[in-house]
């Protein structure tokens, strides 16, 4: 839509040149057809290199913008932000496109749906009740047990195997909230990719990114009942045991190892070969090729010596 044209109905002001928006993506990504915004001030340096059309930021900033890059003040720019993505969402189910190419030897069973724009690679299995979004593209030899949804827009690889139940590409959880508080959604306008050799277990749910994509990257293992955040990049080869969740915008490096029920908070990263034992918390970016328990987290090693010092208060109590 035109830049002036969101501004009216955000009621905001517009500083710059009008142009045509295709959608919205984070400063470090964004280009000359995208929207992007500024709220937190740790961001300036993105600010000042960004490649986007347009910008919505509060007006002390303004002398940050790169020149040719029109700014949209707002006192409240991620507010503002989270009123933007209704404009740039699509619909959950289009009728219209092209009908469904399905590859040689696919074997879709009863009560699949497929919607249009969508691709199926050959030798791939699609059992009872499977739901494919539109412009949804599943690589070769890949099955899709009963029941799993797949929302529009997602990438899925080849000899990729997702167990019943599972969810790939619903909204990731996000929200911004005005001064009475009000919760307003912000609309998730990004997707899921799932890279090749990847299994995926029963009743997983993997969200899709609020712009960009949400990535489970190739040879990666996840257990049942996992939670992936919005614009999570899980690395190659991972293993992840029952009930871990990740919080949004985390970035796991290769071959991490994440025992059950452990979980991180959000915008942090995980080095390679890092190991994270049972129950463990991730509250901050941590080294790889070491194992981590505990919450607070520590080295498994002082966390040992720490439940050793604590039984021997118990037992001398």
């Amino acid at each position: 839509m035109k830049l002036s044209k969101l501004v009216k109905e955000l009621n905001l002001e517009l500083i710059g040149e009008d142009c045509e928006i295709e959608g919205i993506e984070s400063l470090d990504k964004a280009n000359k057809k995208q929207l992007s915004f500024l709220e937190n001030p740790k961001y300036i340096k993105n600010l000042k290199n960004t490649n986007a059309a347009a910008v919505i930021l509060k007006k002390e900033f303004l002398k940050e913008l790169p020149k040719g890059v029109s700014a949209i003040i707002s006192s409240e720019p991620y507010l503002s932000l989270a009123y933007a993505t209704k404009f740039f969402a699509k619909e959950p189910i289009d009728e219209n496109g092209r009908e469904p190419e399905i590859g040689e030897d696919v074997k879709i069973y009863p009560n699949v749906y497929i919607g249009k724009d969508s691709k199926i690679g050959k030798n791939s299995i699609l059992m009872p009740g499977v739901f494919v979004g539109n412009g949804v593209v599943i690589g070769e030899n890949s099955i899709i047990y009963p029941n799993v949804t797949i929302y529009r827009d997602c990438l899925i690889g080849s000899n990729v195997t997702i167990h019943a139940g599972t969810i790939i590409g619903s909204d990731g959880y996000g929200f911004a909230h005005t001064k009475d508080g009000r919760h307003i959604k912000i609309y998730q306008n990004g997707n899921v990719i799932i890279e090749d050799n990847v299994e995926i277990g029963a009743n997983c749910t993997i969200d899709r990114a609020v712009f960009g994509s949400t990535i489970i990257r190739k040879g990666t293992k996840l257990d049942n009942l996992i939670q992936i955040g919005h614009n999570c990049d899980i690395g190659e080869n991972v293993l992840m045991a029952s009930q871990v969740g990740i919080s949004g915008s985390s970035k796991l490096g290769r071959n991490v190892v994440m025992g059950g029920q452990s979980a991180t908070a959000g915008h942090l990263k995980i080095g390679d070969f890092a190991v994270i034992a049972a129950r463990g918390g991730v509250t901050k970016s941590i080294e790889g090729g070491k194992t981590y328990a505990g919450f607070p987290l520590r080295l498994h090693k002082e966390w040992l010596k720490l439940q050793a010092i604590l039984s021997k208060l118990v037992k001398s109590r």
